[in-house]
Parts: structure tokens; sequence; C-alpha cells
């Protein structure tokens, strides 16, 4: 999909980045405010583009794989957002904007023909799908965090201490963002697959089918639970729950590709 939301959307997006890179470098405050509004003004234009995506197809702009990696990565960039105003931290922006500018160049690489009907329609199942995406979102980001604090855990053990490293934010303040992108993707989660049941219950008349999604969906919901109780601990306290972090991240990638995997082979045959 090519529009001048679009092209917008990646200028801010970049621009953003540049100003990250820029103030982790020279720790200048008037540079982390300027890519911090052009992380805003990213996120007001990625809006935009996503409202453009649902005009041209007329439809959900989530509907296929290329407009979902777009939500994916404007959720992603407003849960940042919100966690760096809250933490008041600015210096980890210069390695989640990658990830946003990525998938979302990504995103833009697809078109805006729908090829197929949707399978169904509706506010539940609208809600279902937008806090799903925002909680893995959430996920990711907590990915992101829980690797720069190993890596930083790691640098500041072996004692390879540069300049950039001590503009890091402390090591308590990354996990205590991890833990809240955690609880951020948690809560929107279960409040998705409470809707994703209630859609069910209206259209189908029961509440679970086993599906292997949903399955899978309630022990990633379990996995992270754990990692919240056993980050807590004394014996798992820093880079035991950071690792943990990220291995359920990457359960998460991995169990999603298999089942996606299965039930494509399973529909082509049956």
């Amino acid at each position: 999909m090519t529009n001048y939301f679009v092209l917008l959307t990646i200028v801010c997006y970049a621009a953003s980045l540049g100003g990250y890179v820029g103030f982790l470098a020279s720790a200048r405050r008037d540079v982390g405010l300027a890519a911090t509004a052009l992380l805003l003004g990213g996120i007001v234009a990625h809006y935009l583009a996503l409202m453009e995506r649902s005009r041209v197809t007329h439809t959900v702009p989530y509907d296929d794989l290329y407009g979902s990696l777009s939500l994916f990565a404007w959720l992603l960039a407003v849960t940042y957002l919100g966690l760096e105003l809250f933490h008041r931290q600015r210096s980890v922006g210069a390695f989640v904007l990658p990830v946003v500018l990525g998938v979302f160049a990504v995103s833009s690489l697809g078109t805006s023909v729908v090829a197929t009907a949707p399978p169904g329609s509706g506010a539940l199942l609208a809600l279902h799908i937008t806090l799903n995406v925002l909680g893995y979102a959430a996920f990711a980001l907590s990915f992101v965090l829980s690797l720069i604090y190993l890596i930083q855990n790691r640098l500041l053990r072996n004692r390879r201490l540069g300049s950039v490293i001590w503009r890091f934010p402390a090591l308590e303040v990354l996990e205590r963002m991890s833990r809240s992108s955690v609880v951020v993707g948690l809560i929107s989660l279960v409040v998705g697959i409470a809707f994703g049941f209630l859609w069910m219950n209206r259209n189908w008349g029961h509440y679970w089918n086993g599906d292997p999604k949903e399955i899978v969906t309630l022990v990633i919901l379990a996995a992270y639970a754990a990692y919240l109780w056993l980050g807590r601990t004394t014996a798992w306290r820093g880079a035991r729950a950071s690792a943990l972090c990220v291995v359920n991240f990457v359960f998460v990638l991995f169990s999603y590709s298999v089942v996606n995997l299965y039930l494509s082979n399973f529909h082509r045959y049956f």
C-alpha cells in the first residue's frame, strides 16, 4: 500500500529513531524531547495510514497479514510511548524504534486488496483482535527490554563499560519497564480473550471449541503470569527473570508459527 500517510509515518519514525540515537549519544534533553515528539507524530500519521487502508479495503485495517503487521507496529509504538512517559526513560527508544520501523515497512509492502471475505464481524470480534494484538505488541516490547537488560548486565559483569552504557537506564528500571509491559500485555490478552469467548458464544452457542490457538493462548498467559510471579522472588529476580521473558516471547513466535502451519495444512486437506 502506498499513500502519503505511509510515507509520512516512515519519515517520522525514521527521524524519531535518529533522535533517540542522538539522545543516547549526547544525553541532550532537547534531542530527547524532539525524538518523543517525532514518535508521537509518527503514531498519528500511522493511525491515519491504518484508516486509509480501511477506507480502500472497505473493511477493518487488520483484515490481512500486512494490515495486522501494521496494527502490531502501531500498538507497539503506542505502548512504548506510554511506558516512556510513565517511567520517564528515553534511553531504550533507540532499540525499540528499529522494530517499529521495520515491522511497519514490511506491512507497507502489501497490497490493499482483500482476497477473501472476512470470516466474522462485529464489535466483539474487533475488540478481541485489537486487544490480542496489543497484548502481543506489549510482550514484544518486554522482549526488547529484557534483551537490553541481559546485554547491559553482561557488559557490567565483564566491566566493559563505554560512555554510552552509562546513559542506559539502571537495571532495576529496565526490569520495572519490562514488568509494566507484561502487565499491559496480560490485561489486554485476558480482556481480548473474554471478548473472543463472548463473540464465539453469540455466533456458535459455546465458549470453547478446543482450537489449537485457544490452547496456545492460555499457555502463553500462564507463562507470562509465571514470569511476573517468579520475577519478584529472590532466586529469579534480575537476569533469570529477564531470560525467562526472552524465552517466553521466543515460544510465542515458535508456537504460533507451528499452529498456523498446522491449521493451513489441515484446511488444505480437509
